[in-house]
């Protein structure tokens, strides 16, 4: 599981029909600080999150599946929470 902050939205004109009705986030990255780490990546949103919204990620094939109840979909990266903090 990753921290992130939704960046913005990806959207693509030719995709494959998993995709289809799915929103595609560009997620920073972030730290238990929230502190922005450069690197990124685009995620299915399954919780219908927005821009600025503090999310966990789930960055793993199979359990990204799992989530959107696909086992053959081609994923690997989906939104699976808003977090409200983060308590270390």
């Amino acid at each position: 599981m990753l921290l992130g902050i939704v960046a913005g939205s990806m959207h693509a004109t030719i995709q494959h029909q998993f995709y289809h009705g799915k929103r595609l986030l560009v997620v920073d990255l972030a730290d238990a600080d929230w502190a922005r780490t450069g690197e990124y990546l685009i995620a299915v949103d399954a919780v219908d999150s927005g821009i600025g919204d503090r999310v966990l990620v789930l960055d793993e094939g199979n359990g990204a599946r799992q989530v959107l109840s696909d086992p053959a979909g081609p994923v690997r990266s989906v939104i699976v929470g808003i977090v409200d903090t983060v308590s270390l």
